[in-house]
């Protein structure tokens, strides 16, 4: 079929660890060839995992990533992966070691993203939720010609779990228009922690999101609950579905939120 051409097996040539719970993985591609991701778009992994069903194949489980690596990148890219109890791929990801593959397929284009298409961009993230939004954000501070406002919220359980906290900071200390505000669940072990605790609130994203307007646009990436929380999960077809939550009850309309 059509589908199964575009799947590949691409060949992982590194693992790093990040925190505890977080790998980047490194994929290798033909040396002096791109990706070639549009932005915003994703890859989509599928592995065999569990035991075979009733027809004596196994199981597929198929999940979504964006690489973190920028486009003009040459010879690999990197997926960020956070480890979830009940991720499948997650866990079958963190078994991977260098040499082994996995299967891809992809892009897949996710918001189709035009230099100064709003004024103003807010992004509410979670945990690993922060990959597409860095995509955004790079092709947003990487281009001059680009005066998009940038505010990003993202939550992570405790201050060692924020994921790639140095490269955001250094980018919001060198763009006047990206600001970051961190958020975690508990902040007890880290003395001088400057950023929020506890869950993400209609307060903090009034202050850190522009208002709703048709020249701002909000997106939101995370966990389920996070979703739930604050602009409601997507339709069960996996169409944008109406805005809920934290973000419905600010007055944004279904034009004014993007889900990942």
């Amino acid at each position: 079929s059509a589908e199964a051409a575009a799947v590949c097996g691409v060949q992982v040539q590194q693992v790093r660890d990040i925190s505890h719970n977080t790998k980047i993985f490194r994929f290798a591609i033909e040396p002096d060839t791109r990706l070639g991701l549009t932005v915003a778009s994703c890859l989509v992994t599928r592995a065999p995992i569990g035991p075979p069903g009733e027809d004596g194949k196994p199981k597929v489980v198929i999940r979504p990533y964006t690489p973190i690596t920028p486009p003009d990148v040459t010879g690999h890219f990197d997926l960020l992966v956070k480890v979830y109890p009940d991720g499948k791929m997650s866990q079958h990801m963190f078994s991977l070691k260098p040499g082994d593959a996995l299967e891809m397929k992809g892009p897949i284009p996710k918001l189709p993203y035009q230099p100064n298409m709003k004024r103003s961009i807010g992004m509410v993230a979670g945990g690993s939720g922060i990959t597409p939004m860095l995509q955004v954000i790079d092709a947003i501070l990487s281009n001059p010609a680009d005066h998009t406002q940038v505010s990003l919220v993202f939550a992570n359980t405790s201050p060692s779990d924020i994921l790639l906290a140095d490269q955001l900071r250094a980018l919001a200390a060198s763009h006047p228009n990206f600001k970051v505000y961190f958020m975690v669940d508990r902040a007890e072990a880290a003395a001088g922690w400057k950023g929020g605790v506890g869950l993400i609130t209609a307060d903090v994203l009034r202050k850190a999101m522009p208002p709703p307007s048709d020249d701002s646009l909000v997106l939101v990436c995370g966990p389920p609950g996070m979703m739930h929380h604050v602009s409601g999960g997507k339709a069960p077809d996996k169409s944008q579905g109406e805005v809920d939550g934290l973000l419905k009850a600010l007055g944004y309309t279904k034009d004014q939120v993007y889900k990942f």
